[in-house]
């Protein structure tokens, strides 16, 4: 990951909105950012990582993150930042919480958004999972690319379990991890093995003797099946031949019968016939006639109705339009006068308003009058209100010379708090020695028990355990050599003639080698190798208890030598603030004067508010009565111009007036006026509704009157019409009964309503003709084939019942044929299956015991332990480049066999020892070349063209050459195409960095970003 830009506003320290530029200090390829303490160096680092993945090292989710990240001054916090992805991509992370504006304390959640560069725009994406773009956890992120102030040390401080487990999640070890696909192996193995046997015990009986004695059975039991073939071959021909001529007597006799009925029911059919003809004959020639006979009647019935309807509403439409005609005869001089009627509602119309605007002048003169004595009562309030401020001021101007200056008060309360911080801080100090006297008393009673020559016990306690180890070594190897010869005599044990040799793949084993039972000496020595480990870990831990003591104990004397220093400091402190007081008013000695006066001179000030109060009261008060005089005075105008628009609305309606006089309506009340102008308006308003009503009507039904006499006229003609085809019809009717010889129409009627279906009459005709015939041709062939024949029942019988018995024995013999013949069948395909059951459980059982010796390498992570102590020794050899060249090849680093990381000292004679004995200078250099090894591993991983890491961390511990050294492996990074920010408040550093950043803080703008 490559970083471009970053803007932060209202976070931490950084209140107003500030913006780096990492592009210009990238392009050095190392660069810094320095600050004093507290300035908002490492919140840049904060802010990143909190942008990219939601995480801060200071702050989790329970601590009210959002809250405690916001500046207190700020009601909005955002994050954006840009940056380039090992796929070389642009992308954008911003992060944006606000406050409640209701609550202070109650900061929304955060809003999180990415963006990726395209198409020269910033596209969202539907995702904020920044493992995905950077390839990196957090976790591995602030290990490899931004390692956070405090957590430099932390992979060097692991224990050895903490350290192989963030080994395998940085280089994915789990992989390797396959104790749990081994005992997912081995349990499904076991499962197959089990369902395997209980399938087995199913073919027990199954074998090869069993299949033979089905076999011999078979040959017999087919040798009676053909025998019974040829018998019942025989009898069935003869069987066959008599049931088929029992069949052709039985049909003839079926037949005979079938035709004695036929022959009755041609009659009945003969007779149908005729009446079908004649059916047919009579409907095809009548059925029009008659349709139109009726079709006409029922036509002219229906117009003789239309037409004694239509002719009562031309009589109702004549009476109706006559009504009309007489109304607007009788209405028509009303509406005549309706003109002149309309000008007086005019008149009347403006009467009323001229009533109104009388009342209206009425009112106003009344108000103006109330008016003018407001007026006068506001002009003497402010006259009393002005009064009383005045009063108030000259209050004031007497108390002002009694107070003290505040500037005055506030510098000499400072100096009296300060005096009283100093003071605290003292006798905190002196509590503290005495703490820190007791502390190292007590670390010293501590070491008594032991007694131990603090001097040398370390090398007594490492003697002690060297003697310990050269004892296992021995014990292990003389283990070692009689477990391989308890293996090798497991496989002697079990090598068998014709057994292939798993070592050389022979089968014949003439000269088996013979062992002794090694058990009981393996149980011994293990039991010596474990008492060893017991004496070891008690010499470990004796010796990390007073390593623990004497640690302690040398950080309280360090701390009691600190605190002395302290005091001396503080004391300092005390005499210079004492030399500062310079106010004659007061006395050093007698805070509590002070405070009488300071009181004194508050409440003088208190008083001046309070007078400052009820002016600025009265005040209000007096512009209130200024403002309500200026208002009743614009009234009193308008109530004037009012009054006079109204006197002259009234003129001009008089001299409107065309018919009604002024005079007359002058003095009556405006509601009798109203009431004239109300009948009035309704009077004329109905005149003309009516009279137009009436004549709308008269238009639209003189066209339906004469419409509805049309209507009449032509059903009378349609009557006269139809009248004169009824009586062709009749004619017709008539001469058609003539022709056809009958006498009358009911006599057509009778045979027309038989509704005989001749289609289908006719169909069952042919059918039944045709069905005869057939039959009687069918009983000739029969008498003709049986002439020479005769059937006898009995005989019939005997053979009949000689075959079902033969054919049952068949079934019986052909059955059992078939029943042998699958039960071999069955049993050919178990044995089959028992075969390869038997091959299956072989070879379970090998893969079983390989499987075995697998759980045994794999058991408790072993492996990934070993793949894990490889990884860690590359990072060793990585970073002994390093930190050969820091140590001037003084110091190396190691992995031991505990899997912990110690010191080689080349100064004496290449010894190790451990991490925790390196001084403060010498934890930093091997730290930063464990974490530039680390950072190198880890993204390479990510395949990322440019690499680039922050670190935040000082380099107070380092001297000014050791400085120089650091600088240098940095300044070679750059040939490794790699990229350093470091952040630190060391000024030498500063001046040896080309490119960096300044961090101030200003008290009132919060931290500022400058370019050094």
């Amino acid at each position: 990951m490559i970083p471009i830009q970053l803007t932060l506003e209202g976070l931490y320290s950084y209140q107003e909105r500030q913006k780096i530029d990492f592009e210009n200090l990238t392009k050095a390829g190392l660069f810094g950012i320095f600050g004093s303490v507290g300035s908002g160096k490492s919140s840049i680092l904060e802010a990143i990582s909190f942008a990219l993945y939601g995480e801060t090292e200071r702050l989790n989710s329970r601590d009210k993150r959002a809250y405690n990240m916001m500046n207190l001054k700020s009601n909005k916090s955002y994050i954006e930042f840009d940056f380039i992805n090992f796929e070389n991509k642009k992308f954008r992370a911003t992060r944006e919480f606000k406050r409640n504006s209701k609550n202070f304390e109650d900061v929304k959640t955060p809003s999180v958004t990415f963006y990726e560069w395209k198409n020269e725009n910033w596209i969202p994406l539907e995702h904020s999972n920044a493992e995905k773009i950077i390839g990196l956890s957090y976790a591995n992120f602030k290990r490899t690319i931004i390692i956070p102030q405090g957590q430099f040390k932390e992979f060097l401080e692991l224990g050895a379990t903490d350290r192989t487990n963030m080994m395998k999640e940085i280089f994915s070890l789990q992989r390797f991890d396959l104790q749990n696909n081994i005992s997912i192996l081995n349990a499904k193995n076991k499962s197959e093995l089990d369902q395997l046997e209980g399938q087995l015990r199913g073919f027990e009986e199954v074998n090869e003797e069993q299949i033979l004695i089905q076999k011999d059975n078979l040959k017999l039991e087919q040798q009676k099946l053909d025998e019974r073939q040829e018998i019942f071959k025989k009898t069935e021909e003869k069987y066959l031949k008599l049931k088929g001529l029992k069949d052709d007597f039985e049909i003839f006799i079926h037949k005979k019968n079938q035709l004695e009925k036929q022959t009755q029911d041609k009659v009945e059919i003969d007779i149908l016939e005729a009446k079908t003809e004649l059916f047919d004959k009579i409907f095809r020639i009548f059925t029009p006639l008659i349709s139109e006979k009726n079709k006409l009647t029922k036509e002219i019935f229906e117009q003789q109705k239309n037409k004694e309807h239509q002719f009562k509403i031309l009589q109702e439409t004549e009476i109706r339009f006559e009504n009309i005609k007489n109304k607007l005869l009788a209405i028509q001089p009303q509406y005549e006068s309706l003109n002149q009627s309309k000008i007086q509602e005019n008149d009347l119309v403006l009467i009323l308003q001229m009533q109104k605007f009388s009342g209206e002048i009425e009112t106003l003169k009344e108000r103006t009058e109330n008016g003018t004595k407001k007026v006068k009562e506001v002009e003497a309030n402010q006259k009393i209100i002005q009064q009383k401020i005045e009063d108030l001021s000259k209050s004031i101007d007497i108390l002002k010379p009694k107070k003290l200056d505040s500037a005055l008060l506030l510098n000499v309360g400072n100096w009296f708090s300060e005096k009283k911080k100093l003071d605290e801080t003292l006798q905190s100090q002196i509590q503290k020695i005495s703490s820190k006297k007791i502390e190292i008393e007590n670390s010293s009673e501590e070491l008594k028990p032991f007694k131990i020559n603090i001097e040398t016990f370390k090398i007594d306690f490492k003697t002690q355990i060297e003697t310990l180890d050269s004892q296992k070594k021995i014990l292990s190897e003389k283990r070692n050599h009689l477990e391989v010869q308890q293996k090798l005599a497991h496989f002697a044990n079990e090598l068998h003639d014709g057994e292939s040799c798993p070592l050389c793949g022979a089968l014949e084993h003439p000269n088996i080698v013979e062992f002794d039972d090694v058990n009981l000496e393996l149980d011994e020595i293990q039991k010596q190798i474990e008492q060893i480990e017991s004496q070891k870990d008690k010499i470990q831990k004796l010796a990390l208890s007073i390593e623990k003591i004497l640690d302690r104990k040398k950080i309280f004397e360090e701390q009691l030598r600190a605190e002395d220093e302290s005091v001396k400091q503080i004391q300092n402190q005390i005499d210079e603030h004492l030399k500062n007081f310079n106010w004659k008013e007061f006395n050093a000695e007698n805070q509590t004067d002070f405070e009488e006066k300071r009181q004194q001179s508050f409440s003088i000030e208190k008083q001046i508010d309070e007078l400052n109060q009820q002016i600025s009261l009265e005040q209000k008060s007096l512009d209130k009565e200024r403002e309500n005089f200026d208002s009743y005075n614009k009234a009193l105008e308008k109530f004037k111009l009012d009054e006079a628009k109204k006197e002259e609305q009234i003129k001009t309606n008089e001299t409107n007036l065309k018919v009604i006089k002024w005079l007359d309506f002058e003095k009556k009340p405006f509601a009798e006026t109203e009431d004239i102008y109300n009948k009035l308006s309704q009077s004329n308003r109905e005149t003309e509704e009516n009279y137009q009503k009436l004549n709308k009507e008269k238009e639209e039904i003189s066209p339906k009157l004469a419409e509805q006499k049309t209507i009449v006229n032509q059903l009378e003609k349609r009557i006269s019409e139809l009248e004169k085809e009824i009586s062709d019809n009749k004619n017709l009717i008539e001469k058609t009964l003539f022709e056809q010889k009958f006498n009358s129409l009911n006599e057509i009627q009778e045979i027309v309503v038989q509704e005989i279906n001749v289609q289908e009459t006719r169909a069952k005709i042919q059918q039944f003709r045709i069905a005869f015939e057939i039959l009687k041709n069918s009983i000739l062939e029969l008498e003709a084939r049986l002439k020479d024949f005769t059937f006898n029942e009995e005989e019939f019988s005997t053979l009949e019942n000689q075959f079902k018995s033969f054919e049952n024995d068949l079934k019986v013999a052909n059955d059992s044929v078939v029943k042998i013949a699958t039960e071999i069948e069955r049993l050919e395909k178990e044995f089959k299956k028992k075969e390869n059951l038997l091959k299956d459980l072989a070879h379970l059982q090998k893969r079983g015991e390989n499987l075995k010796i697998m759980t045994n390498l794999f058991k408790g992570a072993g492996f990934v332990q070993y793949i894990s102590s490889i990884y860690l020794r590359q990072l060793c050899d990585h970073a002994n480049v390093r930190f050969h060249r820091m140590t001037r090849n003084q110091l190396s680093l190691q992995l031991n066999e505990n899997h912990d990381f110690e010191i080689i000292d080349y100064l004496n004679e290449g010894r190790s020892r451990s991490v925790k004995t390196l001084s403060g200078g010498q934890a930093f250099q091997v730290s930063l070349s464990l974490a530039l090894a680390l950072a190198e591993s880890v993204q390479s991983n990510a395949k990322a063209d440019k690499n680039f890491f922050f670190i935040d961390e000082g380099f107070g511990t380092q001297d000014a050459e050791s400085v120089n050294i650091v600088f240098e492996t940095l300044m070679n990074l750059q040939k490794e195409n790699r990229i350093v920010g470091i952040i630190s408040h060391v000024e030498e550093l500063k001046e040896k960095i080309p490119v960096s950043l300044n961090i101030v803080k200003d008290e009132e703008r919060g931290s500022l970003i400058e370019i050094a």
